[in-house]
């Protein structure tokens, strides 16, 4: 830079300009941490019935809403036109319009699900063939922990128009043991010992009571649905619990859990049988 340009460069930035600039910083900054300080106070202070994703987008609006603001500010006060800014912004927007409507798609989308409520942040859902923890709702996409800790990524006009299955939207659940005995056992001292297994584990629910359903007759054995209630948060717990206490039973009082087999018999070969 020559001395020319130097001087020019300090006769343009006089004390009066240096302290304006330094005033607008200071009221953008000013203003900044105050849109941060509502957007936390409107998040703390929604109701307990908005969701937890609804406060997350009302957070991020206000935020991005005061961004806007301390950035029109700014430049009117640096004497920008902002007819002439924001004429060229609208055609600008038109054609940004056009290029991202897959991300418009997905951001109705989002307004949707979060309007819904379908889930919530914490929810263990089915998502078409995904299956995970809801690790965030945003306008784009939902996030996914899957149970195995891996993270998926969904784009919500993917999700407007597939099938979501809640896992864990209510406390409680139902597990349904779907179980054959053999036509030899004693079906009424199955019932029993499926009772009295209920009754003993403590992570079962008394309410609503066990369940015990005789289904059908098959080829290889008697079918019968035994469920029972527990609290959604003890699911591994139960399910473990509940199946070994079956096998255990069930194996001290000599009821069979028969196999599916088939038998070959060679008629030229008198008393040949093969098991398969």
């Amino acid at each position: 830079m020559t001395g020319i340009d130097f001087d020019q460069f300090l006769a343009y930035f006089t004390a009066d300009k240096v302290m304006h600039v330094l005033r607008i910083f200071l009221f953008a900054l000013a203003f900044y941490l105050l849109v941060r300080m509502s957007a936390v106070i409107v998040r703390r202070t929604l109701t307990k019935n908005a969701s937890e994703q609804s406060k997350v987008l009302i957070h991020k609006m206000i935020i991005y809403t005061g961004v806007a603001v301390i950035l029109i500010v700014v430049l009117d006060s640096f004497g920008v036109n902002l007819s002439a800014l924001l004429g060229a912004a609208g055609v600008l927007g038109v054609a940004l319009g056009i290029a991202s409507q897959k991300s418009l798609g997905n951001v109705i989308s989002g307004l949707f699900l979060v309007s819904d409520r379908t889930f919530e942040v914490g929810d263990a859902v089915k998502i078409g063939s995904f299956v995970g923890v809801v690790h965030s709702l945003d306008l784009l996409s939902v996030k996914l922990r899957t149970f195995d800790n891996t993270f998926i990524r969904i784009p919500n006009d993917q999700i407007i128009s597939t099938e979501i299955t809640n896992i864990t939207r209510f406390p409680i659940r139902r597990m349904d043991f779907n179980l054959r005995v053999a036509y030899s056992a004693d079906i009424e001292l199955a019932r029993d010992l499926l009772l009295d297994i209920a009754e003993k584990n403590p992570l079962c629910l008394r309410e609503p009571e066990p369940f015990f359903l005789c289904k059908e007759f098959s080829s290889s054995g008697i079918e019968f649905l035994f469920a029972i209630w527990f609290e959604k948060s003890s699911y591994v717990a139960v399910k473990n619990s509940v199946f070994l206490s079956i096998r255990q039973a069930f194996a001290e009082h000599d009821i069979e859990i028969p196999v599916m087999q088939v038998k070959v018999w060679y008629p030229e070969t008198e008393g040949r049988e093969t098991v398969l």
